[in-house]
């Protein structure tokens, strides 16, 4: 054989290989990838969700800081509130505490008064079955650690099918053009079409879904690579057995950021560990903030934190991929675009499956096409 028919030769199953690595990987975990991008769509609307399945947890109004401080007292003294990881206070939109069990359990308490309003049981509520199944796919670690795999997988299926479709700048445009028959010309242009024009949305969905996955290796790689110092630590606060006064601490918060709005206290796992205040400083993205608080909850006294408007480049990077892919920026527009985004993925399975299967009903002599 010629040098030049080897030649040709490479190519050509460099390509055959691709369309098969393409075909199968879609029709395995593009199956998987499909149903939690679908799933995102719907996560994209949570609380708007929870408030209309939830009635009970509107209709309140926010209570003062000092009221605030007391119902906290009591939510935290109570069998329910021993149990809780993590508390978020009442706001405009949700104006209850929304409490966070180890187990992903959510207990909502009245604003004022801290008596229990609603719990919802990760294992019987629809819309935590389905953030588990977007975030962990119901397996914890494990079934993040696949994710991740299936993320990539999909990041694969996008960038091969572009490099596969793609005839020529001249002749892109013409190779779009969608065909209403034979089936097996429709499914083919309808999955070509769909996963080009939509190439950069998907790729932004993809792309910052991925990292989710790895956020703490993705968070220090970018940091690393503008040269800035890693994320600083809450530092120990000597044990106690004093009772937290839980009004003095919010006020302590509140004086120490009195622009920031406090989104989320998490609550210390071992004794010693400092008491972590999320909180929302103006012009941060995120919904719950990336800024924190570092608090000795005994004697209510802050004693540092981190302010995350004043981070370096590769921080401040990090801490936009969350919120694009939440679409907690870019308004309704962008919640709108990411929705339909999300829906894509189980279009493209469904059209590469019909169009596939359209392609193994031909005759063995057609099937080149």
């Amino acid at each position: 054989m010629t040098r030049s028919g080897t030649a040709h030769r490479s190519p050509r199953r460099a390509r055959t290989l691709l369309k098969t690595l393409h075909l199968w990987l879609g029709l395995s975990l593009g199956v998987v990838l499909a149903l939690v991008a679908l799933s995102g769509s719907v996560l994209l609307f949570e609380d708007q969700l929870v408030v209309a399945g939830h009635p009970e947890l509107t209709g309140h109004a926010v209570p003062d800081p000092t009221t605030q401080g007391r119902a906290l007292q009591h939510i935290l003294g109570s069998p329910d509130g021993s149990a809780l990881r993590s508390i978020s206070p009442p706001d405009e939109a949700l104006p209850v505490w929304d409490g966070g069990l180890k187990g992903g359990d959510h207990v909502y308490f009245d604003a004022a008064t801290g008596e229990p309003v609603l719990r919802r049981k990760a294992s019987g509520d629809g819309l935590l079955i389905l953030k588990d199944w977007h975030t962990h796919l119901l397996s914890g670690p494990v079934g993040e650690t696949i994710l991740g795999v299936v993320a990539w997988a999909g990041l694969f299926m996008l960038l091969s099918g572009v490099w596969l479709y793609w005839p020529g700048r001249r002749r892109a445009l013409t190779h779009l053009r969608p065909h209403p028959r034979p089936a097996i010309l429709r499914w083919a242009s309808w999955h070509r079409f769909v996963g080009v024009v939509a190439f950069p949305l998907l790729l932004v969905m993809l792309g910052t879904g991925t990292t989710m996955a790895y956020r703490g290796a993705v968070r220090a790689g970018l940091v690393s690579a503008f040269g800035e110092p890693a994320p600083r630590k809450p530092p120990p606060v000597p044990s106690s057995t004093s009772l937290v006064d839980w009004p003095a601490v919010l006020n302590a918060a509140h004086a120490a950021a009195p622009d920031a709005e406090i989104t989320r206290i998490m609550l210390p796992v071992r004794d010693g560990a400092a008491l972590v205040l999320r909180i929302r400083r103006p012009g941060e993205w995120n919904i719950a903030g990336r800024s924190t608080l570092w608090i000795d909850a005994p004697d209510a006294r802050v004693i540092g934190g981190e302010d995350a408007t004043r981070l370096g480049t590769g921080g401040t990077l990090a801490n936009t991929l969350f919120p694009i892919h939440t679409a907690a920026v870019g308004g309704t527009l962008w919640r709108v675009v990411a929705c339909i985004t999300g829906v894509l993925p189980m279009f493209l399975m469904v059209t590469g499956f019909l169009f596939w299967r359209a392609r193994r009903n031909r005759p063995p002599a057609m099937r080149t096409t």
